[in-house]
């Protein structure tokens, strides 16, 4: 397996790359900035490639020869208000197409919890939860077969609290670590039972700890 981490340089996408290293599955980062990757990534164990999401020409050399790509690019709080749908709907539908065409077996993407929830409150940072819904409802309908993943509340500090997955649209608070949003897309990958499902995670004390076999299985 060769897999493809688009958002390589952001904060979940550096737990994902040092998550795939850590399973000893080769990976490739996609960098718009190749200084930025090689003073972030671990660059003796990462194949660095540059490319922008917004950049379609860009994008099938870059993606040549993986087998997986696992997106974990989203816009920053900024005054440009076309930021949200440029990178998490426009950049989202040009990755997807890229991997279609150069046959890509397994897409995962990194969404968010409350996306179906138009008037929830981080609408107001230019409607980026629709527009990260938009780039879902491309992905599913684009016939590769994808693992969407929403995550509650993002946390830089990792805690020993038990994931809980569910399906689309189950869950509406709750926060987990990155670390462990890593850890759930890498195991999309892994998993049979991750294949074309939306599975919202948190992590809660006192949950029930599940092995991550059972916790994509259960979704529905």
């Amino acid at each position: 397996m060769k897999v493809l981490v688009a958002g390589a340089t952001g904060q979940t996408g550096q737990r994902i790359v040092a998550e795939l290293v850590k399973g000893n599955i080769t990976v490739r980062a996609l960098v718009r900035n190749l200084e930025k990757g090689q003073a972030i990534l671990p660059a003796d164990k990462v194949e660095l490639v540059v490319g922008d999401v917004l950049k379609p020409k860009s994008l099938p050399e870059a993606i040549a020869d993986c087998t997986a790509l696992i997106c974990a690019t989203g816009a920053s709080p900024t005054f440009d208000f076309t930021a949200p749908y440029r990178i998490d709907c426009l950049g989202t539908k040009n990755l997807v197409d890229a991997a279609k065409t150069m046959g890509v077996k397994h897409f995962v993407l990194v969404s968010s919890l409350c996306v179906s929830r138009f008037f929830h409150p981080l609408n107001l940072f230019w409607l980026i939860l629709a527009w990260k819904k938009q780039g879902e409802a491309y992905l599913q309908g684009s016939g590769l077969t994808y693992t969407i993943v929403r995550p509650g509340g993002l946390k830089n500090e990792d805690n020993s609290d038990p994931v809980v997955m569910k399906g689309a649209d189950s869950l509406f608070e709750g926060s987990i670590p990155r670390t462990k949003v890593a850890r759930v897309c890498v195991e999309a990958l892994l998993q049979a039972a991750a294949a074309n499902k939306i599975v919202e995670v948190v992590a809660r004390p006192g949950a029930s700890s599940l092995d991550w076999e059972e916790l994509f299985a259960n979704v529905s």
